[in-house]
């Protein structure tokens, strides 16, 4: 058994750091010396062009759909639809989250790439379609099907990175993949927030189509990772239960879902709340808090690899309580841009570890569906946090704080189920 097939067999245990403690292992592959691991490290190499090519794609797809979201609020109060604000992100993340077990299937059967232009096509369709349908009932239909395009695309990119790099250095490769996503999603609201501000929103739409269609034309140029490759055919969308979770995965999709509510209500609330303090540009708490994370996320992705994704998770949950109280206090511009900032930290230290941790639970042939359940539950926490701000909100600026610090409450009870679980990990 070679030194590639080993590592797959057991990096669905534990992360490499972990199982490096494991006697067991150690009598299985006493060979497994430091220069073989550096030889290793050297036949996959990380930097290629295929990462970059990926790492691209993703930047310039999370801007394509997250430069909407300041001016969303706005526009949808405009239709005449103030009090469906809620509705925004949750009928985004609901499709999100119900293409999760397709999309898992298919990047495990169709392929990776495929998997992936689908869901950037969906975003240039939608960015179209946004000044044509120019209702509530049409607003919200689009926001039904926009939500496809995170449905697919991640999930499929997820799967490519673990692909093309080395099982040692996952957590290193998301972090890396992570902040040029982090940087599609800094830049978005920035931008369209701008455009909003002394453009029409109709041309917002347009730059939206615009950045997906170049993501596109990127992933044209990329190599099929997955061996078996399968042709497309209907019967590969016949789901059954057990193609919806990978129970292997749990763990990952519990801790996802406590964490990401309180990012549903950050997206729902966060322009208003942003105005109400004072700050002209309703992007700028998101660009705070994406630049934050991303100079983070490099080191806490390798710091998962060398200390295990359960220590740095932990670390990663305790500042995300804080950042939900911080934002949730603030009274002033300069307070919510440090809450932002502290948030930012918490999520570019989780997502490198929480989806390392998530590939290291699952199985290689089946890690499609391994990160379509860790999305599934990221969806439906961010969906029902949304739901949740915008019912309780109502338009009322004064209740803001009262979300934040009831997201704060349920990351505090995920540290807790960290803590008594996976402690001694």
């Amino acid at each position: 058994m070679g030194l590639s097939q080993l590592r797959d067999k057991f990096s669905g245990f534990a992360p490499l750091g972990e199982i490096k403690k494991c006697s067991r292992l150690q009598m299985l592959i006493p060979t497994l010396t430091f220069a073989q691991l550096q030889m290793a490290k050297q036949k996959h190499p990380i930097y290629n062009l295929q990462f970059g090519l990926v790492c691209m794609s993703s930047l310039l797809f999370s801007a394509s759909f997250n430069m909407l979201i300041p001016e969303l609020p706005a526009y949808l109060s405009s239709l005449g639809g103030a009090e469906y604000k809620g509705l925004i992100v949750a009928l985004f993340t609901l499709t999100a989250g119900i293409s999760r077990p397709f999309s898992g299937r298919l990047t495990d059967t169709v392929g990776r790439v495929p998997v992936m232009a689908f869901g950037s096509i969906v975003c240039f369709v939608c960015g179209f379609l946004y000044p044509v349908l120019g209702s509530v009932a049409g607003f919200l239909f689009l926001r039904l099907i926009h939500g496809f395009s995170t449905g697919f695309k991640p999930t499929a990119t997820a799967a490519y990175v673990a692909d093309i790099a080395p099982p040692e250095r996952w957590g290193e490769a998301m972090g890396i993949h992570g902040l040029c996503f982090s940087t599609g999603l800094a830049i978005g609201p920035a931008i369209g927030s701008y455009i909003g501000m002394h453009y029409s929103l109709d041309i917002l739409f347009y730059c939206s189509s615009a950045f997906a269609l170049l993501s596109i034309l990127i992933l044209m140029n990329m190599k099929e990772t997955l061996p078996s490759k399968q042709k497309f055919r209907p019967s590969l969308l016949r789901i059954s239960r057990h193609d919806i979770i990978a129970i292997e995965a749990l763990p990952a999709g519990i801790v996802t879902f406590m964490s990401y509510a309180g990012y549903g209500a950050i997206l729902t609330l966060i322009p208003d709340w942003t105005a109400h303090l004072g700050i002209a540009n309703k992007g700028m708490f998101f660009m705070v808090f994406t630049l934050a994370s991303l100079l983070i996320r490099f080191i806490a992705g390798k710091a998962s690899d060398r200390h295990g994704r359960t220590r740095v998770i932990i670390i990663g949950l305790g500042i995300l309580l804080v950042s939900l109280i911080v934002i949730g206090y603030a009274a002033t511009p300069a307070g919510l841009m440090v809450g932002a900032g502290i948030y930012g930290v918490a999520s570019g230290i989780l997502s490198p570890a929480i989806n390392a941790w998530t590939i290291d639970m699952s199985h290689p042939d089946h890690r499609g569906k391994a990160v379509a359940t860790m999305y599934i539950a990221l969806e439906a926490g961010i969906g029902l946090g949304a739901l949740f701000a915008g019912w309780y909100y109502a338009d009322v600026i004064a209740r803001v704080p009262a979300v934040m610090y009831s997201c704060a409450a349920i990351v505090a009870l995920c540290l807790v189920y960290m803590l008594v679980k996976f402690r001694k990990a």
